[in-house]
């Protein structure tokens, strides 16, 4: 059976990156606060700017959106709460057979922060205080089918200050353009499956970026009932795009999909740790500190028979899954663009996509060396043993088992991954922390005795004319293997051994039945037992 890296070298028949769902907020950042609106109704024309004004404008978009559906014979359906939206809308998608235009308008309650007006406690004319709460309101979703996105939908608040939600995906829009460009494909659900020219579609899916989102919101903007006028827009009041939600995936369809899925369940197991705040500074190349905020774990999810990875970074979450019995799916979302030290400007989707096909791509790498990690006899001699190296120094040899050399192999798997390498005071401050011992107690000049171990064996190497380290080809291997091994075997193998209180484990079991079976023997030969 062929490892992971061979798996994924040569059984893949398709490999794809490409942005998926995008959610996106339209705001006035013209209409934020309370001075502003009282400056849009003056704009207006109102001259006392009362909250009964907001009512009538909500009363007036209404009546425009009911006009609106009843104009172009479009159904005006109240989702009842519980129920899923989708699911509701996908029976009128599919009765739907224009290439573009409004295939349905939902309207339900929810939550919005939308102004509250309060009278002035003054003597003379009367004025009024707005701040913004929140309440619970209308809101219209203008469900779309698009010449260039494909299904999307349009989310409008009928109260002041108007937001509005955008909800499209890229792998739909990169069907559109497959389509009129007349290359065949298969679809998987919302991704490929395969397609008669994977290099064109990879193209396209790089090409998609922000000004093909502007474009379509400011296509539609004009087509639907909309809450602002021209002359407020000309005003100044109009609706700017910001990020609030972008999800990144990879898709790599399998030759063989039932030898993928098997793989895939093993990848799992193996990469159960990858969620440790060590584990998710190297995928994300962001520094954990104490201080840095949300859980970090690895979770497993198994929905029936199709289980699922979990990652978390801060709001970012990272999922892994093989999608639909074909291909493994690799996904990073990113719910908040400043857990990257960018701000939510639709600008930096590039920025951000570039971010998220990295988290993917690194979390493969590590799963490929965690499961590609095979040694030669030759090469655990080469450890074991003491060496000479080409200019004749001697490296002592590093014993399986002993808990400094497994502590200095762990910690190795943490820096695979990193581009600058480590310091000195990097490596022994994590193997101080797997030997459970201080600072003190693990010495700078250990540290540099293990580092001169480490390197002539060929497990690091010292970047040139630096203070620093990197983790070789070769080391990683050695690092990943012996780590596994000595957690997997080695620690609860000669725990069965102790004969004062073994692990209640099969393998101690075994030995007690053994035990028992030669004290049977030794008696039927009349044989004494050694004391």
């Amino acid at each position: 059976m062929c490892n992971l890296n061979d798996l994924l070298r040569d059984h893949v028949t398709l490999d794809i990156e490409c942005l998926d769902r995008l959610y996106l907020n339209g705001y006035v950042p013209t209409l934020q606060m309370g001075g502003q609106l009282v400056q849009f109704l003056h704009h207006r024309g109102w001259k006392i700017p009362s909250p009964a004004i907001l009512g009538r404008m909500t009363k007036d978009y209404t009546a425009a959106v009911k006009a609106y559906a009843a104009a172009h014979q479009i159904p005006l359906v109240k989702f009842e709460r519980g129920v899923r939206k989708d699911d509701v809308v996908a029976t009128y998608r599919e009765q739907f057979q224009t290439e573009e235009g409004v295939v349905l308008i939902g309207v339900a309650q929810e939550k919005a922060y939308a102004f509250k007006g309060t009278r002035k406690r003054q003597e003379g004319p009367v004025g009024f205080d707005y701040t913004r709460q929140s309440v619970y309101v209308n809101h219209y979703y203008f469900y779309l089918q698009d010449a260039d996105f494909g299904p999307g939908f349009i989310k409008v608040c009928t109260y002041m200050p108007y937001p509005v939600k955008v909800c499209l995906n890229g792998h739909e829009w990169v069907k559109q353009q497959l389509r009129r460009a007349e290359v065949a494909f298969e679809a998987l659900d919302n991704g490929f499956a395969s397609c008669a020219d994977p290099t064109r579609l990879q193209d396209l899916c790089d090409h998609l970026g922000p000004e093909h989102i502007q474009a379509f919101f400011d296509k539609w903007r004009r087509q639907l009932p909309w809450p602002l006028s021209e002359a407020d827009e000309q005003a100044g009041y109009h609706h700017r795009l910001s990020i609030w939600q972008v999800e990144v995936c990879r898709t790599q369809v399998f030759d063989d999909p039932v030898r993928g899925r098997e793989f895939f369940e093993t990848v799992i197991r193996d990469n159960l740790d990858a969620g440790r705040p060590d584990r998710v500074q190297l995928l994300f190349d962001r520094k954990i500190i104490k201080s840095t905020p949300g859980k970090f774990r690895t979770r497993v999810i198994e929905e029936g028979v199709h289980p699922s990875l979990h990652l978390d970074y801060k709001k970012c979450h990272v999922k892994q899954y093989f999608k639909e019995g074909r291909a493994l799916r690799t996904e990073t979302t990113i719910n908040d663009p400043r857990d990257f030290g960018s701000n939510k400007a639709l600008r930096n989707l590039p920025f951000l996509q570039q971010i998220g096909r990295q988290v993917n791509r690194r979390l493969l790498d590590v799963q490929r060396l965690s499961h590609d990690c095979g040694l030669s006899a030759e090469s655990v001699e080469r450890l074991v043993r003491p060496t000479d190296s080409d200019d004749g120094q001697r490296a002592p040899g590093m014993r399986l088992g002993d808990l400094r050399v497994m502590a200095l192999l762990a910690a190795l798997t943490l820096f695979s991954h990193q581009v600058n390498g480590f310091q000195h005071a990097d490596l022994r401050k994590r193997v101080a922390g797997l030997l459970g011992v201080t600072l003190a107690e693990y010495t700078p000049g250990q540290m540099t005795y293990d580092l001169r171990r480490l390197r002539l064996k060929g497990l690091i190497w010292r970047v040139p004319h630096s203070h620093r380290y990197r983790v070789t080809s070769y080391g990683i291997h050695v690092a990943f293997f012996l780590t596994r091994v000595n957690a997997r075997l080695f620690r609860p193998g000669f725990a069965a051994l102790q004969p004062e209180q073994p692990l209640p484990s099969p393998l101690a079991k075994a030995f007690q039945r053994v035990n028992a079976q030669i004290d049977r023997l030794a008696e039927n030969a009349y044989l004494k037992k050694a004391v």
